[in-house]
C-alpha cells in the first residue's frame, strides 16, 4: 500500500543545512529541474463566476468551505478533484493529519494517510504558485507523480513546498471553519468533510444534527408527544 503523506518540511530544512555545511555534500550535482512556466495567481473569489471551478466542503466544524479550482495551473488535477467529488468519493473523510500553523491534510477514504482512490496516480502539475495562507495542494508520497486522491489546505504560508507539490485551488471563503479543524497526527476526534460538491450542482449545506444536551427547537417542542 502506498504511503500518501505529505513529506514533512522541517526534514527538508535540516538536510539543507547539512548540505550547506559540507563542501563535499555542495559539489555532488543534482538533477536540473526546469523551472514551472510563469502563471497568474490572481484568483476570482466570487464563486457565482465559473461555478463549474468551485468546489463546496461543508465541514464538521460547522460551515461550508468555498474553495477556487484552478485549471490553469493543473488541469488534470483539478479534472481529479471533481470527478472524485462527483463520485461522492470525499463525503465523510476525516482529515487524518493536521499540523497546527502548517496544514489540514484529508482525501483518504481509509483515514490512515496509505488510500486513495481507485484512479490512476497523477503525473506532476508542479507551477509556479505560492503556498499561502488558503492555497489548495495535493500530497503525494516521495515519488513526484504520485499523487491521487489526497489533498491539503495551508494554514500559513509554507513557501518551502513551492515547486515541489501541484497547487490546484485556494480557499475564497470559509477559512474559519478549516481553521477550526482538529489537530492531530492522527487526531483523537477527527473533523471531517460532510459532504464536497461544485457550486454549479447547487446541493444545499447538509442540516447539522441536534447535539446531545442541545435545547429543543420551537418546532421539535411542538412535533414532541406527550404522555
Amino acid at each position: 500500500m502506498k504511503l500518501r503523506l505529505l513529506a514533512p518540511v522541517m526534514m527538508g530544512a535540516v538536510i539543507g543545512l547539512a548540505l550547506a555545511a559540507s563542501p563535499a555534500a555542495a559539489k555532488k550535482k543534482e538533477p536540473v529541474t526546469p523551472a514551472p512556466s510563469p502563471v497568474s495567481t490572481a484568483v476570482d473569489t466570487d464563486p457565482t463566476h465559473d461555478p463549474q471551478n468551485v468546489l463546496l466542503l461543508d465541514l464538521s466544524t460547522g460551515g461550508r468551505v468555498t474553495i477556487r479550482l484552478m485549471p490553469q495551473w493543473a488541469p488534470n488535477h483539478v479534472e481529479r478533484i471533481k470527478t472524485l467529488t462527483e463520485q461522492g468519493f470525499y463525503n465523510g473523510v476525516i482529515f487524518h493529519r493536521v499540523i497546527d500553523g502548517f496544514m489540514a491534510q484529508t482525501g483518504d477514504p481509509t483515514g490512515t494517510g496509505e488510500g486513495g482512490s481507485k484512479l490512476p496516480d497523477l503525473k506532476a502539475e508542479f507551477n509556479a504558485v505560492p503556498h499561502l495562507r488558503g492555497t489548495v495542494s495535493m500530497a503525494r508520497t516521495d515519488n513526484p507523480d504520485s499523487a491521487n486522491s489526497q489533498f491539503f489546505i495551508v494554514f500559513y504560508p509554507r513557501f518551502a513546498l513551492d515547486h515541489k507539490y501541484t497547487v490546484f485551488g485556494r480557499v475564497i471563503g470559509g477559512m474559519q471553519y478549516v481553521d477550526a479543524i482538529e489537530r492531530g497526527e492522527p487526531p483523537a476526534n477527527p473533523s471531517k468533510i460532510v459532504q464536497a460538491s461544485l457550486a454549479s450542482d447547487n446541493k444545499q449545506a447538509p442540516t447539522a444534527p441536534v447535539s446531545p444536551g442541545a435545547p429543543a427547537s420551537a418546532s421539535q417542542l411542538s412535533n414532541s408527544k406527550s404522555d
